[in-house]
């Protein structure tokens, strides 16, 4: 009887652990693949700046009572579907979430992504004070350009050609 209960006590334990292992194993595939930074997005997922290693991302800070802003919208969703190689995200200045922020996206017709957290702190520049304000982040992740009102398709690419902005002009 004791050989019994010791017997179904090992095998009892061996399983405890074998199930511990397989738990570990898949909670730390789980903590592997998520993003470190992450950031979210208005359609309810997750974005981070390890996901824009590669790309050129534009991040754009716009308000729909911003007529430039309002001007802008079409040059920026033509470029985040071209062949530019841009990846456009959206910002909106007011902080908006959920129903409200929807509303200010359909209002404008933008097609671009757009965050509801703000990347300014985690990429170290400062908080958009003027609309529209476009920072452009290069492959390698780096900050690149700080740009001030409505950009168009040719002012970006001469930004993206050009040398990085000075890091005292960020």
């Amino acid at each position: 009887m004791l050989q019994s209960q010791t017997s179904q006590f090992q095998r009892f334990s061996v399983r405890s652990s074998l199930l511990a292992l397989a738990l570990s194993i898949v909670l730390t595939g789980c903590v592997d693949s998520a993003p470190s930074n992450p950031l979210r997005l208005a359609d309810g997922t997750i974005t981070s700046p390890s996901h824009w290693q590669g790309e050129w991302v534009l991040i754009n800070y716009w308000a729909d009572w911003c007529g430039p802003c309002r001007e802008e919208v079409p040059e920026l969703n033509h470029l985040n579907d071209s062949e530019y190689g841009f990846a456009v995200l959206g910002v909106k200045y007011d902080y908006l979430e959920g129903v409200e922020l929807q509303a200010s996206i359909d209002s404008l017709g933008i097609a671009f992504p757009t965050l509801i957290d703000d990347p300014q702190l985690l990429l170290g520049y400062d908080e958009a004070t003027v609309l529209p304000m476009s920072v452009l982040i290069s492959p390698e992740g780096a900050l690149h350009r700080i740009l001030v009102g409505p950009q168009t398709t040719e002012t970006l690419l001469a930004a993206k050609a050009g040398p990085a902005q000075a890091t005292s002009q960020l």
